[in-house]
């Protein structure tokens, strides 16, 4: 099977997989939490982000793979994970938790969705095995990260979404 076919079959089997585990149980667990709560646990999730750093890690990835994807998704995932470390730092500050809170979702969305058009203009499903070590990232922990800003930034726009309870 060719590479392209094995990483897009890939990437939508892991969006399904996480869809289909997040349905049952993320999603209710969630939305059983007040909103603070729910957020502070997605935070937790996105503050692992400084881990896309590996992306320019060499020997991890191959040399061939275009900086115009690589250096730009690892900066990104580590600007978002710093982002989430703040609003976590800052649980007990609402007026700081909150803008916070926002900027991780709005910043981590906005870098998922780069990426994605970075990996379409360098061909990146063609190439997917110089991706090396870090293939399960796109594969396995991004479906978890786009599901989970959506699910975010949904709980942020509903009625009453910010408050100030801490």
């Amino acid at each position: 099977m060719p590479t392209e076919v094995l990483f897009q079959t890939h990437l939508v089997l892991g969006y399904v997989a996480w869809l289909l585990c997040f349905g049952a149980y993320g999603l209710p667990w969630l939305s059983s939490m007040d909103r603070f709560a729910a957020h502070r646990a997605i935070a937790t999730l996105h503050s692992f982000r400084f881990f896309g750093l590996v992306f320019i890690l060499p020997g991890v990835v191959s040399p061939n793979l275009p900086a115009s994807f690589a250096v730009t998704a690892a900066y990104g995932d580590f600007a978002t994970g710093v982002l989430a470390m703040l609003a976590l730092l800052t649980v007990r500050i609402p007026q700081l938790f909150w803008p916070f809170v926002v900027a991780f979702n709005l910043v981590g969305m906005a870098d998922l969705i780069v990426d994605y058009y970075h990996a379409i203009q360098v061909g990146l499903p063609q190439r997917a095995g110089e991706l090396g070590a870090t293939y399960a990232i796109p594969i396995i922990y991004v479906p978890l990260l786009m599901i989970t800003h959506i699910v975010a930034l949904y709980f942020l726009v509903r009625p009453g979404a910010i408050s100030g309870k801490v």
